[in-house]
């Protein structure tokens, strides 16, 4: 919760965002300081310490030929919060001016005065995506599907070419997105820190195992450019004010470790839906999981070669390996199971035109169009021959089973 709270302030103290809205907090909310905002949801998390994921940062986007003023910004913002059952809970919405187009981000908590905790499970595919499109018609949005509303996770990337022409400073940046990373997700690794970090342009880096930064422990973050190149001057992780070190991190590596395995099975079943679906290539894998929330990295060797996989859950804010979810769910299976699926498809595509040239077409196949320019009688052929080689020892010429030779008996 801290994290998103002071990725928003920060937004605002730099003139790239403004609170508009705040709902469910006593008094005027424009004269409340980080910490009393922060209070009024702490006390609601305090009702009860066992939920892990308690925190809910959403952007709602708009395509930059929108203009809505700031009480459609609030209507909408509300409405949305309602509809996806968080009408109820104290929320916070920013609206953000560092991008090409407007969007609003929203805080809030899914543990209710009560103690009892809002479900997060799927919230995105159904009550989010349910409210997308309502919100698109009462509105009068144009549809998420032709790029004017999209809803996402909260942290925007940073703008690297900015901050490297000096319009930004790099360690506010870079510590604006560590710190709402490190207080959303749950990760038990560098790399799979990394693995969310990169999605905003930013990458945690111990150097090489031989040098001493490495061996004393040591831990820098850098921004990196759309093609993963560091650039820019790195900062060190004790210099950020909320201390991202690696024995900090290791810290929470283990808490991780536990609190993340509940959100396990319903990331399984996610993927199990997109397999069911039998997505036609990688690229289809990866674009069909990710509109569920869930990031594909594959993890490429100098090969070329896939040899890993990590997931990145957005709504549960979760980080997996693939071999933590299961052998079926590893780099080498997804990418079995989808190229057996791909082989079986161009095989059926293929049939028609296999039956097409051999004597005994059926009338729905007959009306497939033949290729002028292809030479259909020496596949006629070869397929003719081949059914005879394969079927000689079955049936006779005129399609009888041919009868067996009697054996002589032998007489003393």
């Amino acid at each position: 919760m801290r994290g998103a709270l002071q990725y928003n302030e920060n937004k605002v103290q730099e003139g790239k965002a403004e609170l508009i809205l705040g709902s469910g907090f006593a008094g005027d909310i424009d004269q409340m300081n980080f910490h009393q905002k922060l209070k009024r949801f702490e006390n609601l998390l305090m009702m009860n310490p066992k939920v892990k994921t308690n925190t809910l940062h959403i952007s709602l986007n708009f395509h930059s030929a929108e203009k809505p003023n700031d009480y459609k910004l609030q209507q909408i913002a509300l409405t949305y919060m309602d509809r996806i059952g968080f009408g109820d809970q104290p929320f916070l919405v920013y609206r953000h001016n560092d991008a090409g187009h407007d969007h609003i981000h929203i805080v809030t908590t899914n543990v209710q005065a009560d103690g009892d905790r809002i479900d997060l499970h799927n919230i995105g595919a159904n009550q989010s995506e349910k409210a997308r499109k309502e919100i698109e018609i009462e509105f009068h949005l144009i549809k998420a599907e032709n790029n004017r509303l999209k809803l996402g996770p909260g942290i925007s990337p940073v703008d690297v070419k900015k901050v490297i022409y000096g319009k930004a400073p790099s360690k506010r940046a870079i510590s604006n997105t560590v710190n709402a990373v490190i207080g959303e997700y749950k990760f038990t690794s560098i790399a799979e820190l990394n693995a969310v970090l990169k999605k905003f342009n930013v990458v945690a880096d111990r150097g090489a195992e031989d040098t001493l930064m490495f061996q004393k422990k040591g831990l820098i973050y850098s921004l990196v450019d759309e093609n993963g190149k560091k650039v820019g001057i790195p900062i060190k992780s004790s210099s950020l004010h909320s201390k991202p070190t690696l024995p900090f991190l290791e810290k929470q590596f283990v808490k991780h470790q536990h609190n993340r395995q509940q959100f396990k099975p319903q990331l399984k079943q996610a993927i199990d839906k997109v397999l069911l679906a039998k997505p036609r290539n990688q690229e289809a894998f990866v674009k069909a999981v990710g509109s569920l929330g869930i990031d594909v990295i594959f993890r490429i060797g100098a090969n070329g070669q896939a040899f890993g996989i990590t997931y990145v859950d957005n709504w549960h804010k979760t980080v997996f390996n693939g071999s933590d979810l299961g052998k079926a769910y590893s780099a080498k299976s997804i990418l079995g199971e989808i190229n057996v699926k791909s082989s079986l498809t161009k095989a059926s595509n293929n049939l028609p035109l296999s039956i097409k040239t051999s004597e005994t077409s059926t009338n729905s196949i007959d009306k497939i169009k033949p290729d002028k320019d292809r030479d259909y009688s020496s596949t006629q052929q070869t397929s003719t021959d081949l059914l005879a080689t394969l079927m000689k020892d079955q049936y006779d010429l005129r399609g009888q089973m041919p009868k067996r030779k009697k054996k002589k008996k032998l007489r003393i």
